[in-house]
């Protein structure tokens, strides 16, 4: 069983990076590495949005749509604090932010890209961290839903920054401009 979940992954990582030249990664970091990279592409396209978003950006919502819908900061803010729980729990420990935090107390352009930036940073570090075999290990899982293994929380935090980065997308393309993922 564990063997084949793990192929599968493999499989799935792989197909996203398959096309690019790349170094081999080192033996038993073969899964680490395709995570490493999957999470390094969709982190440069967040913080990057973080970066070419202006302050009146940040306070962007479209027009029309409910209260409970989050302007292009309060996606950017959500990130941070989910990233950090996402992370913690990869790494076995409590978050050090909670989920929230950032939406509720992080409300300038300078507030926000600091909790990006040091989310980020935070979970290079985790990122970079574990080999294959590591990966593997179970834990709690993020959120309190569980046990899983280590690696459940990061492809979950990939997962999640790539489905709010297509929400900044849609706002970069309401306003005109070229999400980062676009710019050549």
């Amino acid at each position: 069983m564990k063997s084949e979940w793990m192929s599968a992954i493999v499989i799935a990582l792989g197909l996203g990076i398959a096309g690019r030249a790349q170094t081999p990664p080192p033996a038993g970091k073969v899964i680490a590495t395709a995570v490493q990279r999957q999470f390094a592409t969709v982190r440069k396209y967040i913080t990057q949005s973080a970066e070419i978003g202006t302050e009146a950006d940040y306070k962007f919502k479209p027009q029309g749509t409910a209260a409970d819908i989050r302007t292009f900061g309060a996606i950017l803010a959500h990130v941070a604090g989910s990233s950090y729980v996402f992370c913690a729990a990869a790494k076995g420990v409590e978050p050090p932010h909670a989920e929230e935090e950032f939406e509720k107390s992080a409300t300038t352009r300078a507030a926000i890209m600091k909790a990006v930036n040091d989310a980020m940073a935070y979970c290079d570090a985790i990122y970079n961290g574990y080999t294959d075999a590591q990966l593997s290990e179970m834990g709690n899982a993020a959120f309190g839903t569980g046990k899983a293994p280590r690696i459940n929380a990061l492809l979950g935090n990939i997962s999640h920054m790539n489905e709010h980065y297509g929400n900044l997308v849609t706002y970069f393309r309401m306003k005109g401009l070229v999400p980062p993922s676009s710019r050549r």
